[in-house]
């Protein structure tokens, strides 16, 4: 579109160049700002133009424009509100959509920029009214109207306005009455209840009562009494009558039509396709309530203005004044333009309009203006957080048929492609116990055993009264919050259930089952410690990926690979996971480029393999949309701007973030429905309603309410105390605008944790939680443990530990919390362990865990008052205690030896020698590293990645 500044309005220059609501009023056929305290203020003799920017994950704005019209604005400014639209566009760089809003008639997405309503004053600026002045209160009567945005009109304050099929206000002035009418949703009645809270405090300044009436009641209290009295006294209501505003426009088949020197044109075709479209010509596709002006990228502003005014024309011509007129811009049609087409292609190349807005950039800096916003914004690069504690207790069940078998803990992160699992996780909430049910699907996993999965998993959650999330996974599709729990992850090929096993002699397929002594490569990937995997991939030299570190083995033959895109963090990753995989072993280290022949000789030979980084889904802007059904079909609403207020216990909500979909179901869903909610999520996800090509195996997440994860109320400025309250949606309401906010809730008592398989689920402390962890970066890596070690991890293994991650190098703490082995073994561990105290600690050899953690633990026995085995534990306990106690010590007596700070700093003048210069900090004594940076050497490493380099930065140890 060719660009000259002619055409750009003064007063849009700089508009747009921010994320908010700008608006400007017609005045004299010019726009003017509007003040922003005057913001959500609309005039029945006025036009305005309204814009609204929003800053996309992307890093990109997009914008909305809208050209609002009021009842009695002239026709002359409705024509200049509907051209400035277009000019603000151009100064935009052409990629609004542009939407005209009939005062009584406006979008869901118009009034959600000013939730909970707009009241339009009578009066207007270059009409010809004056604004009204004011006065002694009037009583006032208005309508409301909307599920979702109220739709609310201003009707003659008499009994012939009411009844029984909508909600009244009645605004007094010392009480303000919502009037309910018997055929009223309480959906609608609980949204009426904002409008109130917004009439209360704007004309009330929040200082006058409230009253809600039931429509049938009569006289049944003094307010119902009082209500009726400003009508005279009750008298039955008259049947409700159509009027012309109350028609809806009626919908017929899409007709596109041709723009041609400002006169549409039918179009001639037998089905509408993205071919029919031209770039060099504007259309419009009338459907009835929507008419679309369509314009081509190559298009001219006056041939913009002209398919515009050939629209508007349209409506005039056949009398359909609510009819909405959207007008869109090749390249950025919206979801519902594209559904009126029987094929769309899913990518469009928006080239030409990013050069266009290039040029209108360039054009405003010549004038001199601040074009910063005009050019794309960067991308906002995000480290993905679990936004979850990561300190809970997990239990993991591996689906056999139509049955769960419980996983001991060193089993419990270690997967199988051609199966299914079951993973309960419990975690402290805000004010009580906190549970995520989840299934994994294996790639290589039966239908029946899928089936299966989820059904157990449905009767996990209903067994728990539906105050768990439940969580549908697929492999490769595992989101943050899963990998974080599990923490150190592996997935074998093959399977172990008997579904998979009758499966592959069925079929006759070969058992590729994981076996220790066979063939298998590994991709080890992660960010840390806290979050890696290690997935087995065909053993073929394509499988490799120069952005990812490998483990190949043969039997006893180890080789470690690492591609040229890797960093030593990634290298790090590889050595924990060995630990895991094949302990006890020494490995080949294998850089890219310089491999020895045994090592391809394993893979078959060389070959091309990527480099790129596996792309995973990105999480996208979050949409929102409630859910209605028929009997056969679900059918969907977006709910724009949206708030936590807009999630009514009553009714199911989708929340789509691309990567993963959330259902949130209400409190008083009834529970045939509450079953259904998976099937929802899955239909949704084969509906794809924004067109985004969603993967039928994103994640799903079943949230209840009352029971909301934190990584779901992110997406929200979340009050807990709302989701806790009882009653219906109006009745939550009604409480809140009765006592002028949130009532207190009594927090409820953590609950005990449900036991599944004959096992203890209690919960122990926070001091018992610490999953924190640090390495040494200096340590020679033996394979395998020290003989203490060993024999304390033999003789007091339990079962049911959990196996939370890769052990760390170094062990603060040697003894579990919890023991109950046989005598004999205890007598074995606690004498070699003995032993190992009386000669000083080998430098960096093992790698042991800081803490041994158990999910759930088992219930310790009542001991006996002369049992000499509960002597021995108790004198373990106690020494378990002492290691607590002089945790810090213990820091300075990890292996490494300790310099003071002024040798380990970069510019040192007598820098110490032989250290690991990336990790300097960890040589530094436990007073002078707390003194330095603040914080203890546990909390640093807990630490993302760049802030730690940030502190040791400002401290010259990087």
């Amino acid at each position: 579109m060719a660009v000259s500044m002619r055409d750009l309005d003064p007063a849009f220059q700089g508009a747009g160049q921010k994320a908010g609501i700008e608006i400007w009023r017609i005045e004299n056929f010019r726009p003017v700002p509007v003040a922003k305290s005057s913001y959500g203020k609309f005039f029945t003799g006025d036009s305005y133009v309204i814009l609204k920017t929003t800053a996309l994950k992307s890093g990109a704005l997009r914008h909305d424009i809208h050209y609002w019209l009021g009842k009695d604005t002239s026709q002359d400014e409705a024509g200049v509100a509907a051209v400035k639209t277009v000019e603000l566009d151009a100064a935009l760089g052409g990629r609004a959509v542009q939407y005209r809003e009939i005062q009584g008639n406006e979008t869901e997405k118009f009034l959600s920029y000013f939730k909970p309503c707009i009241i339009p004053q009578e009066g207007g600026v270059a009409s010809g009214f004056k604004h009204v002045q004011e006065e002694e209160h009037k009583i006032r009567l208005f309508v409301c109207r909307g599920k979702h945005v109220v739709h609310v009109k201003e009707v003659p304050f008499a009994r012939s306005s009411l009844n029984h099929d909508d909600i009244f206000i009645l605004d007094t002035k010392s009480k303000i009455f919502q009037f309910n009418g018997s055929n009223s949703s309480i959906q609608e009645r609980a949204k009426a209840l904002e409008v109130v809270q917004y009439i209360k405090d704007t004309y009330h300044d929040g200082k006058c009562e409230v009253a809600a009436i039931e429509d049938g009641k009569l006289m049944a209290d003094a307010e119902t009494g009082e209500f009726w009295g400003f009508f005279g006294g009750f008298a039955p209501l008259p049947r409700k009558t159509a009027s012309d505003e109350d028609r809806p426009v009626e919908s017929h088949p899409a007709k596109l039509l041709s723009v041609e020197k400002g006169e549409a044109k039918p179009v001639d075709t037998d089905s509408l396709t993205r071919e029919l479209l031209d770039t060099n010509n504007c259309y419009i596709l009338d459907c009835g309530l929507e008419v679309f002006v369509w314009m081509g990228r190559n298009t001219s502003l006056d041939e913009r203005k002209s398919a515009s005014g050939a629209a508007e024309e349209l409506i005039r011509g056949s009398d359909r004044p609510k009819s909405q007129i959207i007008r869109i811009i090749e390249g950025f049609e919206t979801v519902l333009f594209k559904s009126k087409f029987e094929s769309w292609p899913q990518t469009t190349n928006v080239a030409v309009t990013e050069d266009g807005r290039s040029k209108v950039a360039a054009l405003l800096r010549r004038q001199g203006l601040n074009v910063k916003g005009l050019a794309k914004a960067a991308p906002v690069k995000e480290e993905p957080q679990p936004h979850i504690d990561c300190t809970g207790n997990l239990q993991v069940w591996r689906v056999n048929g139509q049955e769960k078998l419980l996983l001991p803990a060193s089993d419990q992160s270690k997967f199988y492609s051609g199966d299914c699992y079951i993973f309960q996780y419990s975690y402290p909430g805000e004010d009580k116990e906190e549970y995520l049910i989840g299934t994994w699907v294996g790639r290589q996993s039966v239908e029946e055993e899928r089936v299966s999965a989820v059904s157990l998993a449905t009767k996990m959650v209903e067994a728990m009264k539906f105050q768990a999330t439940q969580a549908c996974i697929h492999e490769g599709s595992e989101p943050i919050q899963f990998f974080s729990i599990f923490q150190s992850f592996i997935v074998f090929k093959g399977g172990r259930s008997e579904g998979y096993k009758n499966y592959i002699v069925e079929k006759e397929i070969p058992d590729s089952t994981y076996t220790e002594d066979g063939l298998a490569l590994f991709r080890v990937q992660g960010s840390g410690p806290d979050n890696m995997q290690a997935i087995q991939v065909e053993a073929v030299a394509s499988s490799l990926n120069s952005s990812y570190c490998y483990i190949l083995h043969n039997g006893s033959t180890i080789f470690t690979w690492a591609g040229n895109l890797t960093s030593p963090d990634d290298h790090e990753l590889v050595e924990r996971k060995l630990d895991i995989i094949r302990p006890n072993l020494q490995s080949k280290p294998q850089k890219e480029g310089s491999e020895s022949e045994q090592f391809w000789e394993l893979l078959g030979g060389k070959s091309e393999y990527p480099s790129q980084k596996i792309a995973r889904e990105p999480e996208g802007d979050p949409h929102l949309f409630s859910c209605t059904f028929s009997k056969v079909l679900m059918q969907v609403t977006e709910i724009y701007n949206f708030t936590q207020d807009d999630l009514m216990t009553e009714d199911i909500f989708i929340l789509d973030c691309h990567s993963d979909i959330f259902v949130w179901v209400g409190q008083q869903v009834d529970t045939k429905n509450k079953l259904q909610a998976l099937t929802i999520g899955q239909k949704f996800l084969e509906q794809d309603v924004l067109l985004e090509n969603l993967s039928r195996e994103a994640p799903i997440y079943i949230v209840m309410e009352g029971s909301e994860p934190p990584f779901f109320t992110r997406f929200f400025t979340w009050d807990s105390a709302k989701s806790a309250m009882h009653g219906n949606s109006f009745q939550r309401k009604l409480t809140i605008v009765k006592t002028g906010g949130t009532p207190a809730i009594d927090k409820p008592k953590r609950r005990t944790p449900a036991s599944y398989g004959g096992r203890s689920s209690s919960v122990p402390d926070r001091s018992q939680r610490s999953r924190s962890m640090s390495f040494s970066p200096e340590r020679v890596r033996v394979r395998g443990r020290s003989p203490a070690f060993n024999a304390l991890a033999a003789a007091f293994e339990n079962p049911n530990g959990r196996n939370l991650s890769t052990p760390p190098p170094v062990a603060k703490k040697l003894y579990p919390k919890s023991v109950t082995p046989d005598s004999a073994k205890k007598s074995a561990a606690i004498t070699a362990l003995t032993s190992s105290f009386e000669r000083p600690p080998p430098a960096r050899e093992t790698i042991i865990p800081r803490s041994v953690k158990v999910s759930p633990p088992t219930p310790k026995s009542t001991p006996e008052p002369n049992s000499k085995e509960n002597s021995i534990s108790s004198k373990l306990e106690s020494l378990t205690i002492q290691e607590d106690a002089k945790e810090d010590e213990a820091e300075d007596e990890e292996g490494l030896p300790i310099y003071p700070y002024e040798r380990l700093k970069i510019t040192s003048t007598d820098p110490v020698s032989e250290i690991d210069v990336t990790k300097r900090e960890t040589y530094l004594s436990s007073e002078e590293f707390k003194e330095k940076f603040g914080m203890k050497k546990d909390a640093f490493y807990k630490l993302p990645k760049w802030k730690q380099n940030k502190l040791k930065m400002a401290l010259q140890l990087f």
